[in-house]
């Protein structure tokens, strides 16, 4: 449960800054080299592979040394981990609105054979 918690924590941190959402994004249509990958960026190559090293380091994203390239990929896994934990998340909420709507509507009904 701890070390489910603790990659859970890492994908959040990753996915706290704006230019590594939108290289996941990029990534979920599909494998990249570290170079199209960096093409919509205005920052250095150093910049993107620090960016990388944090995606992978959260184990959001794998890469792959082929050749002279290094190719990038998502790892659904991660990502659906990820999705799990928002899920849960909003049906509790949704299960605690439910609850709450249902005792407001019961007051309502309360009140009205009270005046």
């Amino acid at each position: 449960m701890l070390n489910q918690q603790a990659h859970l924590d890492l994908a959040f941190q990753a996915l706290a800054d704006p230019t590594r959402r939108a290289m996941v994004e990029r990534l979920t249509r599909g494998p990249s080299t570290v170079s199209e990958l960096a093409k919509p960026f205005a920052m250095s190559l150093p910049a993107i592979m620090q960016h990388l090293a944090v995606l992978e380091g959260s184990g959001l994203v794998t890469t792959k040394k082929l050749g002279r390239a290094r190719t990038c990929q998502v790892d659904p896994m991660a990502l659906r981990r990820v999705e799990q934990w928002i899920e849960a998340q909003r049906s509790e909420w949704e299960r605690r609105f439910d609850r709450l709507g249902a005792y407001l509507d019961e007051l309502k009904r309360e009140g009205g054979e009270n005046g």
